[in-house]
């Protein structure tokens, strides 16, 4: 299933996208799309049902906004230098383990949301990854087969960075990470079913209609299923909670001075092969 939130920002309701691309209206059946949905296997049943019986209502998607396809995320967690082609462009040696971050659930915005450029910025970067989003309560897991069976589906994230903030201003990446907008998520929840190997899909992205990624996550460092499993040895991974797995070659910051980053006015558009694509136009905080 395609599951989604459509509506103004905070006021969102939960909605699903059908074989044949119509929106659906899922309000009747659940209050949203979120941690305590994912997490029960009997109301997603009832929307597959519902979905399969073609009694779903359908909503006019003109000008209907799309927002984040998951509510009330706990917390996103993200990968550092996961990919073998993003190490290499940015001269940084391979993971021995896998770089753990955390971004703020705040940071979360629709795929197709504006992206403020913070004050003082230069060096503000992009990042098209493939987002995992739990659907069981997930702590010390021990197998590939456990990670993968507590995953509830993917998504398209933008992993937005500002360079100058994450490296060469003290401390964490926190600061380079964090910034307000600088997570977009979607349009789409595409549940784990339909995405039979996450290590098979290819990521691209556009700044002004020029292609600058166009990675595969075969190329991961610590594929999906090791991500869930070694992260769940350090924090407890609860339904609704995001992983950001990293993003491949082509960022900003490998290329050649005067490094091409982002700008306010700048178009930035991103997609993962069968999770949809995002549009982003930057403007100043």
């Amino acid at each position: 299933m395609k599951l989604l939130r459509v509506g103004p920002a905070g006021a969102e309701r939960p909605a699903l996208l059908d074989r044949e691309g119509t929106l659906r209206d899922l309000s009747a059946l659940v209050d949203d799309i979120d941690g305590s949905l994912l997490a029960d296997a009997s109301a997603l049943d009832r929307i597959r049902a519902a979905a399969g019986a073609g009694v779903l209502p359908a909503l006019d998607a003109t000008g209907l906004r799309i927002g984040p396809p998951v509510g009330r995320i706990g917390k996103v967690v993200c990968i550092g230098l996961n990919y073998h082609g993003h190490a290499a462009e940015t001269g940084q040696a391979t993971p021995a383990e896998p770089v753990v971050f955390l971004k703020a659930a705040d940071t979360v915005v629709g795929p197709d949301d504006t992206v403020l450029v913070p004050r003082g910025s230069l060096k503000t970067d992009w990042e098209v990854e493939l987002a995992i989003v739990i659907g069981r309560t997930a702590r010390y897991l021990e197998t590939d087969e456990q990670a993968l069976a507590h995953i509830a589906g993917y998504a398209v994230a933008h992993d937005v960075s500002e360079r100058e903030f994450q490296i060469e201003r003290g401390g964490t990446w926190d600061k380079g990470k964090n910034c307000e907008t600088f997570n977009p998520l979607g349009p789409w929840l595409v549940t784990a079913d339909e995405v039979p190997d996450p290590q098979a899909l290819g990521l691209r992205l556009w700044v002004n209609g020029e292609l600058k990624q166009d990675g595969h996550t075969s190329d991961q460092i610590f594929p999906v299923a090791e991500v869930v499993r070694y992260v769940s040895r350090f924090m407890t991974l609860h339904p609704g909670d995001v992983i950001n797995t990293g993003t491949p070659a082509g960022v900003a910051m490998g290329q050649p001075e005067p490094k091409p980053y982002l700008r306010p006015g700048d178009v930035v558009e991103l997609e993962v092969d069968g999770l949809g694509r995002q549009r982003q136009e930057l403007k100043s905080a």
